[in-house]
C-alpha cells in the first residue's frame, strides 16, 4: 500500500509537471504571437535548415531542372521553345511611391520575388538574396514584391534587417503567368524575355550552383 501511494504521488506530481511545462510553452508561443515575433522565430530556425543544404531546392523549374546542380551554361540550358515569354505588363510601387513598370526592365535579367514579413520562409531566405544582390546587382535587376498589406511594415522589415535590395508593392493586376498560391515564389526572367526558372518556396539563393546559373545568363 505504501509503494503505491509513493506510485501515486509520483504520478501526480509528473502530471503536474508535465502541465506546467505545457502551460509554460503555450504561453511563450501566445507572446510570440502577440509581439509579431512569430514568423521571425520560425524564420531563423528556418534559415539555419537551409544552411546544412538539406533544402537546396527541388524547384519546379520551366527548364525542368530537378535541383541546382543541374543548372549548367546558357549553351545546355536555353534551349529553342522550352521557355515561356515573360509578361512584362505589371505595375508596381518603388519605395518612394514612383509607378515602376516591370516593361522598364525588359533586356535586362530579372530576378523577381514574391514575399511577406509575416512569411516565415521568405524570412528564412531574405539573407541569401541579399548576398546575392551584393554580388550581382550591376548584372541583375532585384524586384522584391511584398505581398503585405502595409508596405511601411514591409519597408520598416528591410531597414531593421540591413536589407540592401529595393522593394516594390503591387500597384495592378498580377499578371496570370506570376499567379502563385504560395510565398516565398521565385521567377527569373532572362534578357531575351524568357522565363527561365520559377522556384515555389525557399531556397539558398547563395548556393554556388545558383550563382553559376545565374552568371551563365548573363
Amino acid at each position: 500500500k505504501l509503494i503505491k501511494n509513493q506510485s501515486n504521488n509520483f504520478m501526480s506530481k509528473k502530471k503536474k509537471n508535465n502541465l506546467w511545462q505545457y502551460l509554460l510553452f503555450g504561453g511563450v508561443l501566445l507572446v510570440l504571437y502577440a509581439t509579431g515575433a512569430m514568423p521571425h522565430v520560425i524564420g531563423f530556425v528556418q534559415k539555419g535548415v537551409l544552411k546544412t543544404g538539406l533544402m537546396n531546392p527541388k524547384s519546379e523549374m520551366l527548364a525542368e531542372y530537378s535541383d541546382f546542380s543541374q543548372l549548367d551554361s546558357e549553351e545546355n540550358s536555353l534551349q529553342e521553345g522550352r521557355y515561356t515569354k515573360a509578361d512584362y505588363n505589371f505595375r508596381l510601387l518603388d519605395e518612394n511611391g514612383k509607378v515602376v513598370n516591370l516593361s522598364q526592365f525588359e533586356g535586362k535579367h530579372i530576378f523577381m520575388n514574391f514575399w511577406a514579413t509575416w512569411c516565415p520562409p521568405c524570412i528564412a531566405e531574405m539573407p541569401s538574396i541579399n548576398e546575392l544582390y551584393n554580388e550581382m546587382n550591376e548584372e541583375v535587376v532585384f524586384v522584391m514584391i511584398s505581398a503585405d498589406d502595409s508596405f511601411q511594415k514591409a519597408k520598416d522589415f528591410k531597414s531593421k534587417r540591413n536589407l540592401n535590395f529595393p522593394i516594390y508593392q503591387i500597384a495592378g493586376p498580377i499578371p496570370e503567368l506570376y499567379h502563385s498560391n504560395s510565398l516565398p515564389t521565385t521567377y527569373i526572367i532572362d534578357s531575351k524575355g524568357n522565363l527561365a526558372l520559377k522556384h515555389i518556396g525557399m531556397a539558398d539563393y547563395s548556393h554556388p550552383e545558383f550563382k553559376k546559373f545565374m552568371k551563365s545568363l548573363l
